[in-house]
């Protein structure tokens, strides 16, 4: 049995893809995500994730980077992107991070199901109509990740972490190590690891210790 993580914030969506592969592949389990919170806590706590659809427009910290993190953490795990934007630079990009599927929200259901199916078998997937133009290209290489501006902490950015990145946050603020916060909040290690670099990089810091200052000024300013 295939065991299946559909991540997107519209509910509509992912009940319209979650019912056109069970009826497309009759022996896949099926889990729903809205956020990357809940996307972390399914590839944790459900034992051997086949395969994970993600929408990066949803709530959360995808990015590259993030990407890049969740991969190494799960490396039992295939991942593929699904999104309205079928331009052939994204399309790149995604399978440039590592990723082993890109699937576009017009395709027609039984399109979507094949792509699914491949995946699944181990093979690469790209739409059809963009396959041809991506092999007679090489991939583009990623620029370097540039230096972050190191930036105040505001209400702002405190708002763009999720609820368990601002868990982890207030623990890397007290002193804990990575193992320590996982024990604390009952995760796993490599998901504290995930959480941990996606909040620098959304904090614009280059370690926890900038992070921790960041946070206990931040804190002062805003004691009643």
């Amino acid at each position: 049995m295939y065991r299946i993580v559909i991540a997107d914030d519209h509910g509509l969506y992912r009940r319209g893809l979650r019912l056109a592969l069970t009826a497309g592949i009759p022996n896949a389990e099926i889990f729903e995500a809205a956020c990357f919170d809940a996307v972390v806590n399914l590839l944790e706590e459900q034992a051997s994730i086949d395969l994970a659809i993600l929408d990066l427009n949803m709530p959360g910290l995808f990015n590259q980077e993030v990407l890049g993190d969740v991969l190494a953490a799960y490396p039992g795990t295939r991942f593929a992107i699904v999104s309205g934007d079928d331009s052939r630079s994204e399309i790149l990009t995604a399978l440039s991070i590592g990723l082993h599927g890109y699937i576009v929200k017009s395709q027609k259901d039984e399109e979507v199901v094949l792509a699914v199916s491949e995946i699944l078998s181990g093979r690469i997937y790209v739409p059809a109509l963009l396959s041809r133009a991506l092999a007679e290209k090489p991939y583009p290489t990623l620029p370097p990740a540039k230096n972050q501006t190191r930036r105040s902490l505001n209400g702002a950015n405190l708002d763009k972490l999720t609820p368990r990145q601002q868990d982890v946050l207030k623990l890397m603020a007290e002193g804990y190590s990575n193992k320590e916060i996982a024990r604390n909040l009952d995760i796993a290690e490599a998901t504290t690891k995930i959480h941990a670099a996606a909040i620098l990089r959304e904090l614009g810091v280059r370690n926890r210790t900038e992070a921790a200052v960041l946070l206990q000024s931040w804190l002062s300013r805003n004691v009643n």
